[in-house]
């Protein structure tokens, strides 16, 4: 049988993605939630996620982090990862605590073309965490 050779798929550019997200979100199932936000879509030939990272900007209690999968437009969301964030009072005087998802350049999470991320929290938090991605399309 003949063998069609391999074409690699270099990176085309790093690329960064956020999203502030606000309202808890309580439903960890596979349904759509207007609480959980789109955080990046990967392009025509998948992507490779390297750092996924939340900072909260006000003072937060413990919270859940939540990153959701989507092969379906955002129809399915699967829970894929959730991480803890401690809490901690914004004061003028400390630096606010970034909380990491765990991938890097040694363990990223490689994503198939239009494969899409949503990003949730466990608890209403008017100012909001921020996520932040760095990623990219392949």
């Amino acid at each position: 049988m003949a063998v069609t050779p391999n074409s690699i798929i270099t990176p085309q550019g790093v690329k960064s993605a956020y999203q502030v997200v606000t309202t808890a979100n309580t439903d960890l199932d596979d349904a759509p939630s207007a609480n959980v936000l789109l955080l990046l879509t990967a392009g025509a030939n998948g992507a490779v996620l390297y750092g996924l990272t939340a900072t909260p900007r006000a003072t937060v209690t413990d919270t859940r982090l939540e990153l959701y999968l989507s092969k379906d437009n955002g129809t399915t969301q699967r829970l894929i990862r959730s991480v803890k964030m401690v809490a901690h009072t914004v004061a003028t005087g400390t630096a606010i605590p970034m909380t990491d998802f765990g991938f890097s350049e040694t363990v990223p999470l490689r994503l198939e073309a239009g494969d899409r991320l949503y990003v949730g929290i466990g608890v209403t938090l008017a100012g909001g965490i921020i996520f932040h991605a760095q990623y990219e399309d392949l």
